[in-house]
């Protein structure tokens, strides 16, 4: 089971940061968070990273070359210690893990090792990669970033890898094999998907997360 906690107190429609990772979309996740009467802040500083209410963690691109930018930048103790909640978009979902491999089956990408699960290549048994589209969701998990979400919900993805369902697993999707479509541990949260591309059901996700306060969440997984 997953739980979450966090330190934080209730939201406000101020304190969000994007973290600046140095990896394109930023701009229309920041768009995304504003279109729903909330503000944030694209930034790569440690101490208003530090301060936040909350961290959105955005990322498009390769795992070898968004590290390689949080490293330049000091950022990885900081992701690392965060407790404020933090959700990551796509491949900012993936650095949360323990690695991703680039290329070669053998070279692998050290991540940033937050939630114990490792990044593979999506197995989509003959389906054409990556992985581009609307797609549903086949399993949704009790918790306050998926308050109206339910099985069978589209979602765009993006993606050539993906994280194996876990017990870190919010939710999941199949394409070919079955993947995490959302994985989470304490107060670190990462969708696979684009919940800034995902319409209507994307905006609620963000919004479900800037809104919610800090509580103890322990998910139970629907299978209905």
């Amino acid at each position: 089971m997953t739980s979450f906690t966090s330190n934080k107190g209730n939201s406000n429609k101020g304190n969000n940061v994007i973290v600046d990772t140095g990896c394109a979309n930023l701009s229309s996740v920041k768009f995304a968070i504003e279109r729903l009467g909330f503000t944030a802040t694209i930034t790569d500083d440690i101490e208003q990273i530090k301060a936040a209410d909350k961290v959105i963690f955005p990322g498009v691109g390769s795992a070898k070359h968004a590290m390689a930018n949080i490293i330049e930048k000091n950022l990885v103790t900081t992701l690392q210690s965060l407790t404020q909640p933090v959700l990551g978009f796509c491949l900012g979902m993936q650095l949360m893990t323990e690695s991703s491999p680039e290329g070669e089956k053998d070279d692998l990408v050290d991540c940033l090792g937050i939630i114990p699960t490792q990044v593979t290549p999506l197995n989509a048994k003959g389906n054409r990669l990556p992985h581009m589209g609307w797609n549903t969701l086949t399993k949704v998990a009790e918790h306050p970033v998926l308050k109206g979400i339910n099985i069978g919900d589209y979602f765009y993805f993006v993606h050539s890898f993906a994280a194996p369902v876990s017990e870190y697993t919010l939710a999941s999707c199949e394409y070919g094999t079955e993947f995490s479509a959302i994985i989470a541990k304490d107060n670190f949260i990462g969708c696979q998907f684009h919940p800034e591309r995902s319409s209507e059901l994307g905006s609620k996700i963000i919004k479900n997360f800037l809104e919610f306060d800090s509580t103890q969440i322990e998910p139970e997984l629907s299978t209905s």
